[in-house]
């Protein structure tokens, strides 16, 4: 934890915990100064924890509306070729106006499959597994533990 946190952590909802106040002249046993840095580190552990838990569950969130708007192209496809079919059947089996009413919905369909398609792909692409909040705190605690070393 660095000596700029101060505060409710905005993840956890929770104080941090309170740095060891060193005794006057600072004659806190090896033992003490052990505790405290363990119980730090332990806090430190279980705060990094649930914010990589929080990111990972709103990138979660970010794919599965990538995915869902790809399952949704699928889908259109589906339609765009059963209709492509009836058009082709109705072109060949009828000489009528009916074909023109089959390739405008067939029309209609292609494009909503390409529009689901873009944005599905938009989506996936916005989402970041990486969980850069996690990492740039873990750099950050790895310089409070070099600092807690020296």
């Amino acid at each position: 934890m660095s000596s700029e946190r101060t505060g409710v952590d905005p993840v956890l909802a929770t104080p941090p915990a309170e740095p060891a106040r060193p005794l006057a002249d600072d004659q806190r046993s090896l033992g003490d100064i052990v505790g405290d840095v363990a119980q730090d580190l332990s806090t430190l552990v279980r705060q990094e924890i649930e914010l990589a838990r929080t990111e990972l569950k709103q990138e979660a969130t970010k794919a599965g509306k990538g995915a869902g708007m790809l399952g949704g192209a699928g889908v259109a496809a589906l339609l765009f070729l059963t209709f492509l079919s009836l058009t082709i059947t109705f072109l060949l089996d009828n000489w009528m106006p009916l074909e023109v009413a089959a390739l405008i919905v067939t029309a209609v369909w292609a494009v909503v499959a390409a529009a689901l398609a873009a944005r599905g792909r938009k989506e996936l692409k916005r989402s970041n597994p990486q969980l850069p909040k996690t990492q740039q705190t873990l750099k950050e605690d790895a310089a409070w533990a070099r600092a807690q070393k020296s």
